[in-house]
């Protein structure tokens, strides 16, 4: 599944919210490298597919920037065009996934 995350440079939160999507797709791969999280799914809750990101830097357009430029890190999904804004967690991110 794809996922758009607008970011921008230098963007601490940005790379927190990158964390959280590798550990949904270590969750997802089963090489659980988490301890303990809050969600543990069941076969059932697991998303069909890993997640595909792709950063976009808001700086490389004015729209973009105008949008985003004081709500980064937000992660869109392609298909729906929903949006997830920062703080999330990751259980956030799988009620977003689904």
């Amino acid at each position: 599944m794809k996922i758009v995350l607008y970011t921008g440079p230098h963007c601490s939160l940005c790379d927190l919210a990158v964390d959280i999507v590798e550990q949904f797709n270590a969750l997802y791969t089963n090489t659980n490298t988490i301890n303990e999280p809050a969600f543990q799914p069941s076969p059932t809750d697991i998303i069909s597919e890993r997640v595909e990101l792709e950063k976009v830097n808001i700086r490389d357009s004015a729209d973009l920037y105008h949008l985003y430029g004081a709500r980064i890190p937000v992660l869109k999904r392609e298909k729906s065009d929903s949006e997830l804004g920062w703080p999330f967690t990751l259980d956030d991110l799988i009620e977003f996934l689904k």
